[in-house]
This record gives structure tokens, sequence and C-alpha cells, in this order.
């Protein structure tokens, strides 16, 4: 699958979908306990949580998290204590920051891992809901720099 990073094509791993089911994936929590994506949440995908759009869209879901009715996990493969810093800083209380740095089982799972260029490694920027075991909306941003669909996820859980 190809997103763009700065209008250039880059590869990602393919990307769960819509109806897919969803595995148990660990990912590491900002104090350092190990958490399994395996319940109802919306599940959002950034490169690294302290850049510019990455935390721009945690603070949107920061404010939108209880109007959304879910919990709302921020993936990355920043360092806990990071994520947990710039969640801090920023009061952001409503979301809640993992880390795939550990285990890398998200970035497979999901198939969010970019595979080439400057952010090899990183995951790219995507959004999933889960319910009930399933995939029920997936926005994989075709632009990694740009912000994802807000109206679309919103419309989606209505």
């Amino acid at each position: 699958m190809k997103v763009n990073f700065k209008g250039n094509p880059v590869a990602i791993s393919e990307a769960i979908k819509v109806g897919d089911s969803i595995k148990d994936t660990k990912v590491v929590g900002k104090d350092l306990s190990v958490i399994n994506l395996n319940e109802d949440a919306i599940v959002i995908c950034v490169p690294s949580i302290d850049t510019p759009v990455c935390a721009k869209e945690a603070r949107e879901f920061n404010v939108k998290a209880n109007k959304l009715g879910m919990k709302v996990y921020v993936v990355s493969m920043d360092l806990p204590f990071a994520m947990g810093r710039f969640c801090s800083a920023e009061g952001l209380e409503n979301i809640i920051p993992v880390s795939d740095f550990r285990y890398g089982e998200f970035a497979k799972n999901y198939g969010c891992r970019i595979q080439e260029g400057a952010l090899e490694g990183l995951t790219t920027r995507a959004i999933f809901v889960q319910k009930a075991g399933k995939i029920v909306y997936s926005e994989v941003c075709a632009e990694i720099t740009e912000l994802p669909d807000f109206d679309a996820l919103e419309k989606a859980l209505a």
C-alpha cells in the first residue's frame, strides 16, 4: 500500500480493513505496563506524538474523546516516557498514549509500518475503530502530514 510523505510516495504494510478481526496486540503504557488492544476502542496511529501534526491530532482527540463515547488510544513508536511527558505537559487526560516500541505487534497486526523513506520503521497516520472484535471503521491517511477526516469518523460512530 502507498501513502505520501510530503507529497512523495512511500510504501506501508497492508492495513487491516473494515470487517477484519482484531488480533491480540500488546503495546506498552506510559508506566511501562503491557496493554492489550483487544477491546472496543478508537485506536489512533501516528508517526510521533511530539510533532506538529501529530500533536494537533492528539489535542483534537483529547477534546472529542468524551463525545465519541469510547476509549481513545494513541499508538506510536515513541518511548512511553516521552508520550507520557507530552500528554502531561499538554494536559491530555482523555486519551491513552501507548507505545509499540517493545513488541512491534501493532505495526504488524494493523499494517501501519512505514517501509521506506525518512520515516521507515515508524507507524503511518491512521485511525481504526474496533467493536466486538472487528474493525468497524478504518482510515489510513493518504498524506502522512495531514490530519484524518474527523467528520467521517464522527458520522461512522453516530
